[in-house]
């Protein structure tokens, strides 16, 4: 949203908005993950795939230190690793 310039109602604004690359493919990610969760609720109990979106701050923190090369301290990491174990005891939980 960085390229785009102010907001007016003119076919310039909407064109550039329609090219916008980034903005298009957040926006295909974003329907993308909607339909991947309706089908995960579909198959699974709530109580366990509602707890399993914690996953995704260990995406983050791998994408902070891969993609915008941050310096993540150790107090982070050690958060990281208690999501991994909560997520291996909600599947370990599970009934067979």
């Amino acid at each position: 949203m960085a390229r785009m310039g102010a907001f007016s109602w003119t076919k310039a604004f909407f064109k550039d908005l329609l090219v916008n690359w980034p903005l298009l493919f957040s926006g295909i990610s974003i329907a993308t993950a909607t339909i991947l969760w309706m089908h995960i609720l579909k198959h699974y109990p709530f109580s366990i795939a509602y707890p399993l979106i914690s996953i995704s701050y260990i995406f983050g923190m791998l994408a902070a230190v891969f993609i915008f090369h941050e310096t993540v301290p150790l107090t982070r990491w050690i958060g990281v690793f208690f999501i991994i174990l909560g997520v291996i005891f909600i599947q370990i939980q599970q009934p067979s």
